[in-house]
């Protein structure tokens, strides 16, 4: 940052920049940072904030010991096994938000689950939008994409909350995720977005793309000493024109195949680069996020142990959030209705293990012990029955019932029993309730932004 700079691509940018100490060079749009200056404005980000839902039960606290899941986001397909692998579009779309307000170990949206290519691009954040606000009452997601489609959203969620934009301000409801372009640059219209949301209050995710062998130097240590340079440099930016916003400090770094060039994902590269993440983010005292990915183009083994090699490190790395945490295939190609469900069992499970264990007098269970005595069993101890629905996690997909299952389920595996269940899950889904007025009013406003949206279509 002292020596080569990062180029921020946005002449508003290079102004607030300028003034607050960095060297700009606007020729190039490089910037240039002292190591004082990055520290003092990085201190200035909150450890620990809230992200309000419009079901306040569903308020999320990010940062210090807290660990969120949030939805798969911004693939360009999905699939199911009843009907193959298609390009995005609404309905599935709006199926992948029912989820996701369906199962709780899922906290939030982060982004559109699949891309809606079936709507006109200049106003599907607005359609987007709306499907959040109706079918979840959970945090969700807009993207940076310039100014105006994060004003609409701010307007949107306005409305579905009942509160002003003032208001808003003091009360984080929404996120992005803002992606520098690695190496070294930060596009224009990502930080017009990010200035809209950083303005209104709300909170933003500084991840950058850094693919080892690609985007990033081959070797782990380069391509997270650019990681670290790009976070730091675009989150003191944050608080260079907003003191105190709420945001996170993302890592993505993996390596690619070198034969293809192509994304791996669920590597024990990823999963050091994901360690290495979380202790600088907490050196730093940030937010952490980072991601449950995988490579695989089908919902079998290897998508679940590369799943696990990229939760493990995850949670062992204190993450806040967790971007993709059910449902990613294909390297983010693809959304899979099957995975989510598979995603969802590592989830409940990882849950599991991050909760406390209890070491009291009564839990070290001496009297049942010493009443079971030798060669005995504790099916039916009181200390058993007392805890009988509380022990542990209740499975989805893995029954832990082998006795008779070829017989009774026909012998289903993974994926087809995945199947079963997600559609069992819309079908049980139930729509959260928001008032008939603010739904009018919610579609009426983007009834009117569509007739002069103001967003080219390239």
């Amino acid at each position: 940052m002292r020596e080569l700079g990062i180029a921020f691509l946005d002449d508003e940018a290079l102004d607030i920049l300028k003034e607050h100490g960095a060297e700009v060079d606007r020729s190039s749009q490089m910037v240039k940072f002292s190591p004082e200056l990055i520290e003092e404005y990085i201190a200035k980000v909150p450890s620990q904030f809230t992200l309000h839902a419009r079901n306040p039960a569903h308020n999320l606290e990010v940062g210090k010991n807290w660990t969120l899941f949030s939805m798969v986001g911004s693939t360009p397909n999905c699939s199911d096994t009843d009907n193959g692998r298609r390009p995005g579009n609404f309905k599935d779309y709006q199926n992948l938000i029912r989820l996701a307000q369906y199962f709780n170990t899922i906290h939030m949206t982060g982004g559109y689950p699949v891309e809606p290519i079936d709507l006109p691009a200049n106003t599907r954040h607005l359609d987007c939008a709306l499907t959040h606000l109706t079918l979840t009452d959970k945090v969700f997601h807009a993207y940076s994409l310039g100014k105006q489609r994060i004003s609409d959203t701010i307007d949107m969620l306005c409305i579905g909350l009942g509160t002003t934009r003032e208001e808003l301000k003091t009360r984080p409801s929404l996120i992005s995720i803002i992606n520098t372009s690695s190496p070294l640059r930060l596009d224009g219209v990502m930080i017009q977005g990010m200035l809209e949301m950083i303005r209104n209050g709300q909170s933003v995710c500084v991840t950058p793309f850094t693919l080892s062998g690609a985007m990033a130097p081959i070797t782990l240590a380069g391509a997270l000493s650019l990681q670290n340079a790009e976070a730091l440099a675009t989150l003191a930016f944050t608080q260079m024109e907003a003191p105190g916003s709420p945001v996170i400090y993302g890592g993505f770094t993996s390596n690619v195949d070198m034969k293809t060039g192509a994304p791996a994902f669920g590597t024990p590269e990823m999963a050091k680069t994901t360690l290495i993440g979380g202790q600088l983010a907490r050196r730093y005292g940030l937010p952490y996020r980072a991601s449950n990915v995988n490579a695989c183009n089908t919902v079998d083994t290897q998508a679940g142990y590369e799943s696990m090699m990229a939760l493990w490190p995850t949670i062992m790395s204190h993450c806040n959030f967790v971007k993709h945490a059910a449902g990613w295939l294909e390297g983010g190609l693809c959304a899979s209705f099957e995975k989510v469900i598979v995603d969802v069992e590592l989830l409940q499970m990882m849950s599991a293990f991050l909760d406390e264990l209890s070491f009291s007098k009564d839990e070290m269970a001496f009297e049942a012990i010493a009443d079971v005595g030798p060669g005995g069993h504790f099916f039916g101890t009181q200390h058993t029955l007392d805890r009988y629905e509380t022990a542990f996690y209740p499975p989805i997909l893995s029954e832990w019932n082998n006795f008779g299952q070829w017989t009774e389920d026909g012998g289903l595996d993974t994926t087809q029993r995945a199947n079963r269940i997600w559609k069992q899950a819309l079908a049980d889904y139930q729509q959260p309730i928001l008032e008939e007025s603010k739904v009018e009013e919610l579609e009426a406003f983007v009834a009117k932004r569509k007739e002069n949206p103001g967003i080219s279509m390239h």
